[in-house]
């Protein structure tokens, strides 16, 4: 019966699909989405290895090699645009990562069922502000002269902080905004994990006199471990590829030299100058990069845990 199964044949196939045509037209709709968005375009890679021209196309425009990577490694933004990125990646990750893992324990061991909801809907539903309204909150919160951060600085005696022009103070708005906004909603991955805990390792481990401290510590977080190792390893695949949309919208002209990512680098030298084979060439390095990344975090995770993408 088995082996039936795994032999089908084309007719039986045929029969299949159409017994189960839902599923299938299910499926269809991201594969065409794949397909459309992410692997067509990558027919277009191929002009960071040509000098292209919009008037001859992709087929017609010369070869150049490697040039507009040599290009990007020798100018003198490739220093400050991979360490800015790497920076804010870092940092976030560092900074953010464990809390969506301490909300979710604490909100899986809350017993009110309505506090926990409150909890929830007051943590998931800055997810749902768009980026664009997020930077106006920021801006309008950290005005040096109406925003209510510096108000409760200058009642503790202290003056007004241009933070939104101040390079030392960029990259802490940046970070803990973005946590701020997703620390809900990343919590949901977890506490999807943890409901999937057997109860009788929790009812073995209160029978042994474990405090609830304990019960989380060698109870809750082993049975997590694989997803957040996952996770973990998603997030350092993203090193390299810091959200344009937000940095943009808090970029000015004095917070540049901290502010000034690949992605908004790509975004001027591509669309604002037309040099479409050199930012095609800096955003394919980027990705590169990123799945090297990846493949590094997969083996060493692989290795001490056991856990991995592949």
């Amino acid at each position: 019966m088995i082996n039936s199964n795994l032999n089908l044949l084309p007719k039986d196939k045929i029969k299949n699909i159409k017994k189960h045509y839902q599923l299938y037209l299910i499926i269809l709709l991201p594969v065409i989405y794949l397909v459309v968005f992410h692997y067509m375009p990558m027919y277009g890679i191929q002009i960071a290895f040509k000098r292209f021209y919009v008037t001859r196309g992709f087929a017609e425009s010369p070869w150049v090699g490697l040039k507009y990577f040599e290009q990007f490694f020798r100018s003198p933004s490739f220093s400050v645009v991979v360490r800015n990125t790497i920076y804010l990646s870092i940092y976030s990750i560092i900074a953010g990562f464990p809390f969506p893992i301490i909300l979710a324990l604490a909100l899986n061991e809350v017993r009110s069922k309505r506090f926990v909801k409150t909890v929830q809907m007051v943590t998931y539903a800055p997810y749902f502000i768009s980026t664009v309204v997020l930077v106006g909150l920021l801006y309008q919160l950290l005005d040096p002269n109406m925003g209510i951060v510096n108000k409760i600085i200058n009642i503790l005696g202290i003056e007004s902080i241009s933070f939104m022009s101040n390079t030392d103070y960029f990259r802490d708005v940046y970070v803990w905004s973005g946590i701020w906004q997703t620390m809900g909603y990343a919590a949901i991955i977890y506490l999807a994990a943890l409901t999937g805990i057997d109860p009788q390792l929790q009812e073995a481990a209160i029978i042994d006199g474990a405090s609830r401290l304990k019960r989380i510590l060698h109870v809750d977080l082993p049975c997590i471990s694989s997803t957040i190792i996952i996770l973990f390893i998603l997030s350092f695949g993203r090193i390299m590829s810091v959200g344009f949309e937000k940095v943009y919208l808090m970029q000015n002209p004095v917070n540049a030299s901290t502010s000034e990512i690949i992605a908004t680098y790509v975004y001027k030298i591509g669309f604002l100058n037309a040099n479409f084979s050199f930012s095609t060439a800096v955003g394919l390095f980027q990705s590169v990069i990123n799945f090297i990344l990846v493949a590094t975090v997969n083996i060493i995770a692989k290795k001490v845990s056991d856990y991995s993408l592949w």
